[in-house]
């Protein structure tokens, strides 16, 4: 299997956790330099039409985007160290908090780092900056009920370590690019449970 990817990208940053956390290191990593548009060349279009990261290509030519589909796949082949869930009521519970995280905390910032951040000026023509600004704010719910759910538990989606957590921590590792830091913005739930993350093997993974 190969899995595309781009280096630090949260999305594609996403599937290599994932990948860490099963310890399935077997899977051949294939940069896509986004600056130098190599997504919307008709090669890559032809894995993923609508020119994302990551993808991953099985051995057969079948290509999977969208990194939660991706994981649900690679769940699916190693269900040990289970991260999605080990019944019906945990796996919904699992995507439910995976789902909040990554619409309502996730989406905004994307959206903000990509219209105001000047190194993101060559991937979002034109940059928008009040859209991006704008986008800021709207995290601040999404902020809050992450702040809330970590004072109450250990990790995002209950008392062991899911792919919530995974896709909670690309977020705010992502969101360094912006100097953002969770306790300084307050939210110190928040940045005690991503130190807590950041010391995890797995933290690294898409770093580079």
């Amino acid at each position: 299997m190969k899995l595309y990817v781009s280096p630090r990208a949260p999305n594609p940053k996403r599937v290599r956790m994932f990948m860490a956390e099963k310890d399935m290191m077997d899977i051949t990593l294939v940069p896509v330099d986004l600056n130098a548009h190599q997504h919307s060349e008709p090669s890559y279009v032809a894995k993923s039409p609508l020119s994302r990261v990551p993808v991953l290509e099985l051995d057969d030519g079948t290509c999977i985007s969208e990194s939660r589909a991706i994981c649900t796949y690679l769940e699916s082949l190693v269900p040990d160290n289970n991260l999605m869930g080990v019944d019906g009521l945990e796996r919904a519970q699992i995507e439910m908090a995976d789902r909040l995280v990554e619409w309502y905390v996730l989406l905004p910032t994307m959206q903000w780092i990509r219209h105001v951040h000047p190194g993101l000026a060559p991937l979002e023509k034109p940059q928008f900056p009040a859209f991006g600004e704008s986008q800021a704010e709207k995290r601040g719910p999404g902020l809050d009920w992450l702040e809330s759910t970590l004072g109450k538990q250990a990790f995002v989606a209950g008392k062991r370590f899911t792919i919530a957590d995974i896709t909670a921590f690309c977020t705010i590792e992502f969101s360094r690019l912006m100097k953002f830091k969770p306790a300084e913005a307050g939210y110190p739930h928040i940045q005690a449970w991503r130190d807590r993350v950041a010391q995890r093997a797995s933290a690294s993974a898409g770093d580079n």
